[in-house]
Protein backbone atom coordinates (compact mmCIF):
# COMPACT_ATOMS: atom_id res chain seq x y z
CA UNK A 1 0.00 0.00 0.00
CA UNK A 2 1.17 3.33 -1.05
CA UNK A 3 0.86 6.07 1.39
CA UNK A 4 0.03 9.97 0.21
CA UNK A 5 1.33 12.49 1.48
CA UNK A 6 -0.61 15.51 1.43
CA UNK A 7 0.57 19.03 2.05
CA UNK A 8 -1.39 21.65 2.65
CA UNK A 9 -1.02 25.10 2.06
CA UNK A 10 0.79 27.59 4.63
CA UNK A 11 0.78 31.25 5.17
CA UNK A 12 1.61 33.93 7.76
CA UNK A 13 -0.86 36.64 8.05
CA UNK A 14 -0.06 39.54 9.30
CA UNK A 15 -2.04 41.70 11.68
CA UNK A 16 -1.93 45.80 12.07
CA UNK A 17 -1.66 46.15 15.96
CA UNK A 18 -2.21 44.35 19.25
CA UNK A 19 -5.13 46.23 21.13
CA UNK A 20 -5.61 44.28 24.03
CA UNK A 21 -2.02 43.51 26.19
CA UNK A 22 -2.10 41.14 28.18
CA UNK A 23 1.25 40.14 30.55
CA UNK A 24 4.44 39.98 28.19
CA UNK A 25 5.02 36.56 26.80
CA UNK A 26 8.19 36.14 29.11
CA UNK A 27 9.38 33.90 31.92
CA UNK A 28 10.37 34.86 35.73
CA UNK A 29 13.85 34.17 33.90
CA UNK A 30 13.75 35.84 31.25
CA UNK A 31 11.62 39.50 33.05
CA UNK A 32 15.01 39.06 35.39
CA UNK A 33 17.07 39.06 32.67
CA UNK A 34 16.17 41.72 31.14
CA UNK A 35 16.28 43.66 34.03
CA UNK A 36 19.77 43.00 34.81
CA UNK A 37 21.14 44.02 31.69
CA UNK A 38 18.75 47.59 31.38
CA UNK A 39 16.68 46.26 28.47
CA UNK A 40 13.08 47.50 28.79
CA UNK A 41 10.26 45.74 27.47
CA UNK A 42 8.49 46.77 24.05
CA UNK A 43 5.15 46.00 21.80
CA UNK A 44 7.15 42.87 20.48
CA UNK A 45 7.25 41.26 24.18
CA UNK A 46 3.48 41.25 24.12
CA UNK A 47 1.44 38.11 22.66
CA UNK A 48 -0.95 38.73 19.61
CA UNK A 49 -4.17 39.48 19.58
CA UNK A 50 -6.21 36.42 20.97
CA UNK A 51 -9.85 37.88 19.22
CA UNK A 52 -7.52 37.97 15.64
CA UNK A 53 -6.81 34.54 16.33
CA UNK A 54 -10.42 33.66 17.00
CA UNK A 55 -11.23 35.13 13.92
CA UNK A 56 -8.88 33.41 11.63
CA UNK A 57 -10.42 29.50 13.03
CA UNK A 58 -13.52 31.20 11.98
CA UNK A 59 -12.86 31.11 8.59
CA UNK A 60 -11.17 28.15 8.51
CA UNK A 61 -7.81 28.18 9.52
CA UNK A 62 -5.62 25.83 11.56
CA UNK A 63 -2.76 28.21 13.63
CA UNK A 64 0.21 26.67 13.71
CA UNK A 65 2.19 29.36 15.46
CA UNK A 66 2.38 32.87 16.21
CA UNK A 67 4.87 35.36 16.32
CA UNK A 68 4.81 38.17 18.90
CA UNK A 69 8.01 39.79 17.01
CA UNK A 70 6.13 39.75 13.55
CA UNK A 71 2.32 40.15 15.01
CA UNK A 72 1.24 37.11 12.94
CA UNK A 73 0.32 34.02 12.61
CA UNK A 74 1.65 30.71 10.32
CA UNK A 75 -1.66 28.80 9.51
CA UNK A 76 -3.28 26.58 7.62
CA UNK A 77 -6.08 27.49 4.98
CA UNK A 78 -7.48 24.73 3.01
CA UNK A 79 -9.96 27.08 0.73
CA UNK A 80 -8.80 29.96 -1.84
CA UNK A 81 -12.37 31.47 -1.04
CA UNK A 82 -10.86 31.67 2.93
CA UNK A 83 -7.69 32.84 2.05
CA UNK A 84 -9.46 35.97 0.14
CA UNK A 85 -12.04 36.53 3.10
CA UNK A 86 -9.22 36.64 5.66
CA UNK A 87 -7.66 38.85 4.01
CA UNK A 88 -10.37 41.25 3.66
CA UNK A 89 -10.43 41.61 7.49
CA UNK A 90 -9.98 44.81 8.72
CA UNK A 91 -6.99 43.60 10.96
CA UNK A 92 -5.05 41.80 8.86
CA UNK A 93 -2.06 43.38 6.60
CA UNK A 94 -1.27 41.19 4.38
CA UNK A 95 -1.37 36.85 3.54
CA UNK A 96 1.87 35.41 2.49
CA UNK A 97 2.19 31.90 1.55
CA UNK A 98 4.97 30.09 2.69
CA UNK A 99 4.18 26.65 2.07
CA UNK A 100 3.13 24.70 -0.79
CA UNK A 101 2.94 21.24 -2.65
CA UNK A 102 5.37 21.71 -4.86
CA UNK A 103 7.64 18.44 -5.40
CA UNK A 104 10.81 18.01 -3.34
CA UNK A 105 13.60 18.91 -5.21
CA UNK A 106 16.30 17.05 -5.55
CA UNK A 107 18.85 19.25 -3.23
CA UNK A 108 16.95 17.74 -0.15
CA UNK A 109 19.05 14.85 0.60
CA UNK A 110 22.47 16.65 0.25
CA UNK A 111 20.60 19.18 2.23
CA UNK A 112 19.27 17.44 5.23
CA UNK A 113 22.13 14.97 5.77
CA UNK A 114 25.51 15.68 7.55
CA UNK A 115 28.56 14.17 5.97
CA UNK A 116 29.41 11.51 8.77
CA UNK A 117 31.91 8.82 9.42
CA UNK A 118 29.87 6.42 11.14
CA UNK A 119 32.21 4.69 13.73
CA UNK A 120 34.38 4.95 16.54
CA UNK A 121 37.83 7.08 15.93
CA UNK A 122 39.50 6.34 18.47
CA UNK A 123 42.28 4.13 18.08
CA UNK A 124 43.03 1.67 20.66
CA UNK A 125 45.53 4.09 22.46
CA UNK A 126 44.59 7.00 21.39
CA UNK A 127 44.55 10.04 24.05
CA UNK A 128 41.30 11.59 25.04
CA UNK A 129 43.51 14.76 24.04
CA UNK A 130 43.14 13.71 20.37
CA UNK A 131 39.69 13.20 20.26
CA UNK A 132 37.36 16.01 21.77
CA UNK A 133 40.59 17.99 23.80
CA UNK A 134 42.08 18.80 20.83
CA UNK A 135 39.25 20.94 19.40
CA UNK A 136 38.53 22.53 21.80
CA UNK A 137 42.22 23.37 22.29
CA UNK A 138 42.28 25.40 18.92
CA UNK A 139 39.83 28.07 20.77
CA UNK A 140 41.90 27.71 23.81
CA UNK A 141 38.90 26.71 25.98
CA UNK A 142 40.75 24.21 27.88
CA UNK A 143 41.91 26.96 30.71
CA UNK A 144 38.25 28.06 31.71
CA UNK A 145 37.66 24.32 32.31
CA UNK A 146 40.41 23.66 34.42
CA UNK A 147 39.28 26.95 36.16
CA UNK A 148 36.16 25.19 36.78
CA UNK A 149 33.78 27.04 34.28
CA UNK A 150 31.81 24.52 31.93
CA UNK A 151 28.51 26.68 31.18
CA UNK A 152 27.33 26.01 34.83
CA UNK A 153 24.25 28.90 34.93
CA UNK A 154 23.86 28.99 31.37
CA UNK A 155 20.68 28.40 29.23
CA UNK A 156 21.23 27.08 26.05
CA UNK A 157 18.82 26.48 23.05
CA UNK A 158 19.87 24.06 20.69
CA UNK A 159 17.41 24.33 17.27
CA UNK A 160 17.58 21.83 14.88
CA UNK A 161 15.88 19.13 12.68
CA UNK A 162 15.79 16.34 14.42
CA UNK A 163 17.01 15.17 17.88
CA UNK A 164 16.75 11.04 17.61
CA UNK A 165 16.98 9.77 21.01
CA UNK A 166 18.22 12.84 22.73
CA UNK A 167 16.55 12.03 26.22
CA UNK A 168 17.97 8.88 26.41
CA UNK A 169 21.51 8.72 25.67
CA UNK A 170 23.63 8.22 28.39
CA UNK A 171 26.17 10.77 27.28
CA UNK A 172 23.83 13.67 28.48
CA UNK A 173 22.84 14.56 31.64
CA UNK A 174 19.08 14.54 31.26
CA UNK A 175 18.21 16.46 34.17
CA UNK A 176 20.06 19.36 32.60
CA UNK A 177 17.65 19.37 29.79
CA UNK A 178 14.81 21.42 30.40
CA UNK A 179 12.17 20.92 28.21
CA UNK A 180 11.95 20.54 24.18
CA UNK A 181 9.54 22.59 21.51
CA UNK A 182 8.31 21.47 18.53
CA UNK A 183 7.60 24.06 15.58
CA UNK A 184 6.95 21.56 13.12
CA UNK A 185 3.94 20.05 11.49
CA UNK A 186 5.29 16.76 11.55
CA UNK A 187 3.90 13.83 12.62
CA UNK A 188 6.94 11.63 14.44
CA UNK A 189 7.94 11.50 18.09
CA UNK A 190 9.91 14.32 18.57
CA UNK A 191 12.86 11.83 19.81
CA UNK A 192 11.84 9.32 17.41
CA UNK A 193 13.24 8.96 14.07
CA UNK A 194 13.44 12.73 13.27
CA UNK A 195 17.06 12.44 12.52
CA UNK A 196 20.33 13.24 14.06
CA UNK A 197 21.94 16.03 13.24
CA UNK A 198 20.21 17.96 16.14
CA UNK A 199 21.56 14.98 18.44
CA UNK A 200 25.17 15.11 17.44
CA UNK A 201 24.83 19.27 17.68
CA UNK A 202 23.85 18.72 21.11
CA UNK A 203 26.50 15.84 21.49
CA UNK A 204 29.60 19.30 20.78
CA UNK A 205 27.87 21.13 23.68
CA UNK A 206 26.76 18.34 26.40
CA UNK A 207 28.14 15.21 25.62
CA UNK A 208 30.10 13.62 28.16
CA UNK A 209 32.16 10.20 28.61
CA UNK A 210 35.44 9.18 29.99
CA UNK A 211 36.87 9.45 26.85
CA UNK A 212 35.11 13.17 24.96
CA UNK A 213 33.65 16.15 26.62
CA UNK A 214 31.63 18.38 25.18
CA UNK A 215 32.44 22.58 25.15
CA UNK A 216 29.85 23.67 28.03
CA UNK A 217 28.38 20.34 30.02
CA UNK A 218 27.23 22.06 33.05
CA UNK A 219 25.14 24.23 30.88
CA UNK A 220 21.19 23.92 31.09
CA UNK A 221 19.35 23.40 27.92
CA UNK A 222 15.90 23.34 25.84
CA UNK A 223 15.75 21.77 22.33
CA UNK A 224 14.27 22.65 19.71
CA UNK A 225 13.12 21.81 16.39
CA UNK A 226 12.30 24.03 13.22
CA UNK A 227 13.38 21.99 10.23
CA UNK A 228 10.43 19.64 8.48
CA UNK A 229 11.60 16.69 7.07
CA UNK A 230 9.34 16.44 4.02
CA UNK A 231 9.63 20.26 2.20
CA UNK A 232 11.87 23.60 1.69
CA UNK A 233 9.70 25.90 2.47
CA UNK A 234 9.58 29.41 3.57
CA UNK A 235 7.59 28.20 6.41
CA UNK A 236 10.38 26.14 8.32
CA UNK A 237 11.92 29.97 8.30
CA UNK A 238 8.74 31.26 9.83
CA UNK A 239 9.14 27.46 12.61
CA UNK A 240 12.63 29.02 13.40
CA UNK A 241 11.45 32.55 14.41
CA UNK A 242 8.87 31.08 16.86
CA UNK A 243 12.03 28.92 18.11
CA UNK A 244 13.79 32.31 18.82
CA UNK A 245 10.46 33.79 20.62
CA UNK A 246 9.94 31.16 22.56
CA UNK A 247 14.01 30.64 23.62
CA UNK A 248 13.30 34.67 24.66
CA UNK A 249 11.10 33.18 26.51
CA UNK A 250 12.27 30.72 28.66
CA UNK A 251 15.34 33.30 29.24
CA UNK A 252 17.79 32.07 26.92
CA UNK A 253 21.05 33.01 26.91
CA UNK A 254 22.82 31.11 24.20
CA UNK A 255 20.90 29.99 20.93
CA UNK A 256 22.62 27.90 18.51
CA UNK A 257 21.06 27.00 15.07
CA UNK A 258 22.99 24.67 12.50
CA UNK A 259 20.33 25.53 9.85
CA UNK A 260 20.56 28.22 6.66
CA UNK A 261 18.12 28.73 3.72
CA UNK A 262 18.19 30.23 0.38
CA UNK A 263 16.75 27.60 -1.75
CA UNK A 264 13.83 25.80 -2.40
CA UNK A 265 11.04 23.55 -3.48
CA UNK A 266 8.93 25.83 -5.03
CA UNK A 267 11.94 28.29 -7.19
CA UNK A 268 9.84 31.48 -7.01
CA UNK A 269 10.76 31.29 -3.31
CA UNK A 270 14.39 30.90 -3.30
CA UNK A 271 16.71 33.72 -2.72
CA UNK A 272 19.63 35.45 -4.17
CA UNK A 273 22.47 37.40 -2.75
CA UNK A 274 20.71 40.56 -2.45
CA UNK A 275 18.55 39.14 0.00
CA UNK A 276 21.61 38.55 2.53
CA UNK A 277 21.72 42.20 3.50
CA UNK A 278 20.67 41.35 7.46
CA UNK A 279 17.26 42.99 6.95
CA UNK A 280 15.02 41.03 4.15
CA UNK A 281 14.49 37.73 5.64
CA UNK A 282 12.56 37.17 8.37
CA UNK A 283 14.64 34.63 10.33
CA UNK A 284 17.57 37.14 9.95
CA UNK A 285 15.47 40.13 11.13
CA UNK A 286 14.37 37.86 13.96
CA UNK A 287 17.81 36.41 14.93
CA UNK A 288 19.03 40.21 15.02
CA UNK A 289 15.63 40.82 17.55
CA UNK A 290 16.73 38.21 19.76
CA UNK A 291 20.29 40.00 20.15
CA UNK A 292 18.48 43.30 21.08
CA UNK A 293 17.12 41.47 23.89
CA UNK A 294 20.26 40.08 25.30
CA UNK A 295 20.48 36.20 23.37
CA UNK A 296 24.27 36.02 21.99
CA UNK A 297 22.81 33.81 18.98
CA UNK A 298 25.02 31.38 16.73
CA UNK A 299 24.42 30.53 13.23
CA UNK A 300 26.15 28.28 10.78
CA UNK A 301 27.37 29.96 7.85
CA UNK A 302 26.99 27.28 5.59
CA UNK A 303 28.19 24.57 3.91
CA UNK A 304 27.76 25.93 -0.02
CA UNK A 305 31.43 27.09 -0.61
CA UNK A 306 31.76 24.45 -3.10
CA UNK A 307 28.90 25.34 -5.09
CA UNK A 308 27.49 27.50 -7.56
CA UNK A 309 25.66 29.36 -4.87
CA UNK A 310 28.98 29.68 -2.49
CA UNK A 311 27.76 32.23 -0.29
CA UNK A 312 26.03 32.29 3.42
CA UNK A 313 22.40 31.44 4.18
CA UNK A 314 19.94 33.19 5.87
CA UNK A 315 19.82 33.81 8.86
CA UNK A 316 23.98 33.73 8.63
CA UNK A 317 23.71 37.47 7.35
CA UNK A 318 21.97 39.01 11.23
CA UNK A 319 23.21 41.91 12.82
CA UNK A 320 25.11 41.26 15.79
CA UNK A 321 25.23 37.17 16.10
CA UNK A 322 28.22 34.78 15.81
CA UNK A 323 28.11 33.45 12.22
CA UNK A 324 30.14 30.42 12.27
CA UNK A 325 32.70 29.21 9.35
CA UNK A 326 34.44 25.47 9.59
CA UNK A 327 38.30 25.00 9.99
CA UNK A 328 40.04 21.67 10.55
CA UNK A 329 42.06 20.98 13.20
CA UNK A 330 45.40 22.79 11.82
CA UNK A 331 43.09 26.01 11.68
CA UNK A 332 42.61 25.85 7.78
CA UNK A 333 39.22 26.43 5.78
CA UNK A 334 37.32 23.60 5.02
CA UNK A 335 36.57 24.06 1.14
CA UNK A 336 32.61 23.90 1.46
CA UNK A 337 32.39 26.73 4.73
CA UNK A 338 29.85 29.22 2.74
CA UNK A 339 31.57 32.49 1.89
CA UNK A 340 30.67 35.84 2.79
CA UNK A 341 30.66 39.04 3.30
CA UNK A 342 26.69 40.00 3.55
CA UNK A 343 25.35 41.52 1.18
CA UNK A 344 25.75 45.08 2.70
CA UNK A 345 29.67 44.01 3.26
CA UNK A 346 29.61 43.15 6.60
CA UNK A 347 32.35 40.57 7.83
CA UNK A 348 31.11 36.77 7.64
CA UNK A 349 31.36 34.62 9.00
CA UNK A 350 32.47 36.47 12.11
CA UNK A 351 34.46 33.58 13.38
CA UNK A 352 35.29 29.80 12.94
CA UNK A 353 35.65 26.62 14.99
CA UNK A 354 36.73 22.85 14.23
CA UNK A 355 33.99 21.81 11.61
CA UNK A 356 35.97 19.49 9.33
CA UNK A 357 36.24 16.34 10.81
CA UNK A 358 34.81 17.71 13.70
CA UNK A 359 34.52 14.88 16.63
CA UNK A 360 31.07 14.73 18.50
CA UNK A 361 29.33 10.92 20.13
CA UNK A 362 27.50 8.73 18.12
CA UNK A 363 23.94 6.76 19.65
CA UNK A 364 26.68 4.16 21.11
CA UNK A 365 28.25 7.22 23.00
CA UNK A 366 31.20 6.18 20.32
CA UNK A 367 32.95 9.07 18.70
CA UNK A 368 32.40 9.69 15.19
CA UNK A 369 33.49 12.40 13.23
CA UNK A 370 31.86 14.88 10.60
CA UNK A 371 32.06 17.50 8.47
CA UNK A 372 29.55 20.91 8.40
CA UNK A 373 29.70 24.75 9.62
CA UNK A 374 27.04 22.77 11.47
CA UNK A 375 29.28 21.17 13.86
CA UNK A 376 31.79 24.32 14.18
CA UNK A 377 28.59 26.67 15.73
CA UNK A 378 27.72 24.29 18.72
CA UNK A 379 31.60 24.38 19.59
CA UNK A 380 31.64 28.11 19.40
CA UNK A 381 28.57 28.00 21.43
CA UNK A 382 29.41 25.77 24.36
CA UNK A 383 32.55 28.65 24.01
CA UNK A 384 30.27 31.45 24.66
CA UNK A 385 28.33 29.21 27.02
CA UNK A 386 31.70 28.85 28.91
CA UNK A 387 33.34 32.27 28.84
CA UNK A 388 29.52 33.43 30.10
CA UNK A 389 29.71 31.53 33.18
CA UNK A 390 33.36 32.54 34.12
CA UNK A 391 31.55 36.35 33.35
CA UNK A 392 28.16 36.16 34.76
CA UNK A 393 27.73 40.03 34.86
CA UNK A 394 28.52 40.79 31.45
CA UNK A 395 25.86 41.36 28.85
CA UNK A 396 25.34 39.35 25.43
CA UNK A 397 26.92 41.68 23.53
CA UNK A 398 30.22 42.08 25.73
CA UNK A 399 30.78 38.37 25.24
CA UNK A 400 30.30 38.25 21.48
CA UNK A 401 32.68 41.20 21.81
CA UNK A 402 35.03 39.28 23.84
CA UNK A 403 35.37 36.69 21.32
CA UNK A 404 35.59 38.49 18.27
CA UNK A 405 38.93 40.63 19.39
CA UNK A 406 40.28 37.42 20.62
CA UNK A 407 40.27 35.74 17.12
CA UNK A 408 43.47 35.49 14.97
CA UNK A 409 42.22 37.48 12.48
CA UNK A 410 40.47 40.35 14.17
CA UNK A 411 43.37 43.32 13.22
CA UNK A 412 42.87 41.75 9.46
CA UNK A 413 39.91 40.23 8.96
CA UNK A 414 39.30 38.31 6.01
CA UNK A 415 35.92 39.25 4.04
CA UNK A 416 35.69 35.71 2.27
CA UNK A 417 35.68 32.70 4.76
CA UNK A 418 37.59 33.00 7.63
CA UNK A 419 35.92 36.56 8.91
CA UNK A 420 37.64 37.15 12.13
CA UNK A 421 39.16 33.92 12.57
CA UNK A 422 39.66 31.72 15.37
CA UNK A 423 38.72 32.86 19.00
CA UNK A 424 40.94 32.19 21.80
CA UNK A 425 38.62 31.55 24.50
CA UNK A 426 41.15 32.09 27.74
CA UNK A 427 42.51 35.61 25.66
CA UNK A 428 38.73 36.14 25.39
CA UNK A 429 37.90 35.62 29.04
CA UNK A 430 41.25 37.85 30.06
CA UNK A 431 39.96 40.42 27.40
CA UNK A 432 42.90 40.85 25.38
CA UNK A 433 42.67 41.47 21.65
CA UNK A 434 44.68 39.65 18.90
CA UNK A 435 47.26 41.60 17.82
CA UNK A 436 47.97 38.50 15.31
CA UNK A 437 47.83 39.63 11.39
CA UNK A 438 47.14 36.86 9.23
CA UNK A 439 47.06 37.83 5.52
CA UNK A 440 43.50 37.27 4.28
CA UNK A 441 42.02 35.08 2.04
CA UNK A 442 41.20 36.26 -0.94
CA UNK A 443 41.17 33.31 -3.78
CA UNK A 444 38.33 31.64 -4.86
CA UNK A 445 38.55 27.85 -5.20
CA UNK A 446 38.80 26.24 -8.51
CA UNK A 447 37.68 22.83 -9.17
CA UNK A 448 38.80 19.84 -11.20
CA UNK A 449 38.57 15.87 -11.36
CA UNK A 450 41.51 13.44 -11.31
CA UNK A 451 40.31 10.27 -12.29
CA UNK A 452 36.96 10.19 -10.44
CA UNK A 453 37.75 12.64 -8.21
CA UNK A 454 36.53 16.47 -7.58
CA UNK A 455 39.15 18.27 -5.94
CA UNK A 456 38.83 21.74 -4.97
CA UNK A 457 42.45 24.03 -5.20
CA UNK A 458 42.41 27.19 -3.04
CA UNK A 459 44.90 29.64 -1.74
CA UNK A 460 47.95 26.64 -2.39
CA UNK A 461 46.23 24.06 -1.04
CA UNK A 462 44.11 21.14 -2.18
CA UNK A 463 40.98 19.36 -0.64
CA UNK A 464 38.71 16.45 -0.88
CA UNK A 465 35.52 17.32 -1.60
CA UNK A 466 34.58 16.81 2.01
CA UNK A 467 37.18 19.90 2.75
CA UNK A 468 40.02 17.64 3.89
CA UNK A 469 43.56 17.89 2.60
CA UNK A 470 44.05 15.69 -0.79
CA UNK A 471 45.94 12.76 0.58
Amino acid sequence: MIELLILLNVFFVSFKDKPAKSAPALSPRAIEQRAKWHIPLDESDYPVEKTYLDSLRRYGATIHHTSRWFNGATCTIEEDKDVEQIAQLPFVTTVEMTRDNSPRGSFYARRKQPAMAEDDVRAPQQPLELLSDRQLALYNLLPLHEAGYHGQGILITVCDGGFTDANTLSHFRQKQELGHFDFTDDSDDFYGETGLHGTYCLGFISGLTDEYRGAATQADYYLMRSEEAEKESPKEMDNLVAALEAADSVGTNVFSVSLGYFLFDNDEWSLDYSCLDGQTTRPTRAATIAARKGMLVCVAAGNEGNDTWHWINTPADADSILTVGAVDINGTIGAFSSYGPSYDGRVKPDVCAAGVQATTLNLSGKTTRGNGTSFATPLIAGLAATLWSALPNENAMQIRERIIRSANRYGNPDRNQYGYGIPDAYAAYLGRTSTTTTPSVTSRPVKYMQGNNLYIRQNGKTYTILGMSKP
